[in-house]
Parts: structure tokens; sequence; C-alpha cells
């Protein structure tokens, strides 16, 4: 079912918005020279990473309840209309070939469907019902977290994810970027990033869209951290499916071990390409069967596999 709010009443709402604030100052934006306008973006641009900076505290609260339940074999799932949807499909898109994940333990639903990625879905966002229907297949569980992501933070698809997954136990978020939102009022962990009005008077694929991204980055990459995908700051999980990946396999193999190319391509082989694998079987000289149980051992943290094999 689609809203059927009276227009008055959305018009209103959409008027008290901080993301659709009209900036007087920028009306003649279209008659500045080109340069002066990109300067304009750019300078919009700085302030974002410091909105962002502001909500630090509550984006890690939330980051560390999303992995304790990944910990457990919880999913996380990003619900979105817009802009927002498809950078949660975005977000979730590149954690298989970048942390080796299986793409159902991170999951972007957009309104309107896979299509909606490319094509606008008119009336999507409006519905809470079909974030119902999109999510309901999924089985979430109280290890799952839904994040329902909105410029706004009053599109109704976003936060009929949220108040679904609730019921199921699933930790919820809502990212939004307006102050006092309806999602994040919904969700367990409200994380508003409040950006300020856009260049362009509502387009929130702007300041919005990047703050955004940011936080995405942040939710899954560090969450990713915490689930031992990384061992210092390099991708140890990471999926070597084509020849870039592959040569990236080898050059994280060398900076964590300090290995000669043979000796890396000899532990490559014997681990079936495993990143992870091989660079345990080079630091703690054991055979690729030895270094994939040190690793189940410790749920896939290098660093705790390393510790056994030296104590062991």
């Amino acid at each position: 079912m689609t809203s059927t709010s009276d227009p008055r009443d959305l018009r209103a709402e959409l008027e008290s918005l901080t993301t659709e604030a009209f900036r007087p100052e920028l009306a003649d934006i279209d008659r500045l020279p080109t340069l002066d306008i990109a300067r304009l973006m750019n300078g919009e641009d700085a302030t974002v990473a410091g909105a962002v900076a502001a909500r630090l505290p509550r984006i890690a609260a939330a980051i560390d309840a999303v992995a304790e339940r990944m910990a457990r074999g919880g999913r996380l799932v990003y619900a979105g209309a817009g802009t927002a949807g498809r950078l949660g499909v975005l977000d979730a898109s590149e954690c298989p070939p970048t942390f080796n994940t299986d793409p159902s333990r991170v999951v972007g639903l957009i309104a309107g469907g896979p299509q909606a990625v490319v094509t606008s879905v008119e009336g999507a966002e409006d519905s809470r019902e079909l974030a119902r229907a999109d999510l309901e297949p999924l089985g979430l569980t109280p290890d799952d977290t839904v994040v329902g992501i909105s410029a706004s933070g009053r599109t109704p698809y976003a936060i009929g994810a949220v108040e679904y997954a609730r019921a199921p136990g699933s930790l919820t978020i809502g990212l939004a970027c307006n102050p006092g939102s309806p999602l994040a009022a919904a969700a367990d962990h409200g994380i508003e990033i409040v950006v300020g009005p856009e260049l362009l008077t509502g387009s929130t694929r702007l300041k919005a869209g990047t703050a955004q991204k940011l936080v995405l980055n942040m939710i899954s990459t560090i969450t990713m951290i915490r689930l031992g995908k990384t061992y210092g700051n390099l991708m140890v999980d990471v999926r070597a499916s084509n020849d870039k990946l592959r040569a990236r396999s080898h050059r994280i193999v060398a900076l964590a071990t300090g290995a000669d190319d043979q000796e890396i391509e000899r532990a490559l082989s014997a681990t079936d390409g495993e990143v992870k694998n091989a660079i345990l079987a080079i630091l703690a000289a054991v055979d690729g069967p030895t270094a994939a149980r040190l690793l189940e051992q410790s749920d896939g943290h290098l660093r705790a596999a390393l510790a056994a094999a030296t104590t062991g």
C-alpha cells in the first residue's frame, strides 16, 4: 500500500527539514563560472567529515552491536530508497570481493527492487508494506541487523524496514541526515549526520549522500575488522577472482610475511589461493591443512591462529 498523506502536509513536513532548506545566497549559482561552482561544491563537501565526526560515538556503539551479532552468524541488511538505497546496495555488493563474505551475509534492499538501482521507481519509497514484503523472505532473527537509510529520516520504506525488523528482535539502526527524525527514533541506534542544506535545494545525493556513504563504509569495514577479516590494515580475506586481485593477494602475503616470490607462490598454491591461510603457513611454518585447522579453531582470526601455532 502506498502512502495517501495530504500533499499539503507533506509539503509542510519537507519545508521543516534541514536537508530541504532553501539557501537564498546561492540563488544565482547558475550564473557563476564553472570553477567557482566547483569551489563551492568542494567547500560544501569539506564539511561532511566534521558532521560525521560529531556522531562517531553513536556510530561506534552501533558497529560493536552489529559485529557481536555477525560473529554469531547474523546478517547485515541495508534498506533504503533512491540514493540511500543505492548506497546500501553498493556497500553490500562490495563486501564479497573485499572480505570474501558470502553474498547472503551483507544484503542491500532498495525500494522498487533491483531495477531501482538504475531506474527510478516512483512511489516505491512511500510504502512501509513494501519494506515488509522485501524483508519477510529473509526470515530475520535476533542475530540480524537491519539498517534503515534515509536522508530525510522520514522515508516510509526505511522506517517500515526498521519497524518490521524490531518484531523478531533484530538489531535496528536508523541512518538519517536530519535531527529528530522518525527513522532514528524508530531504531535501537539512531545515527543522524546533520550536514545542513544542500547546494541544490533538496538534492540529497550531494552532502547527505556523501555522509551516508562514509557511515556505511565505517559500518561494514570496521565490522569486518572486528570479525578478523583483516590482519593489521591488510585485506587478508580478499577473494582473488581476477588478475588484479590475484596480484593483490600476492602483494598482501608479501607485506605480511616479507617472504620472497617463490615462497609466496608455494604457500598460495598449498592453501588454494587463500591469502590468510598462506600468511599463516609462512609465518607459523605449517602446511596448508594445518593452517586451515588453526584458522577454523580461531574463528578466522589470523592473530589468534598465529598465537595458537606459536604456543601449541
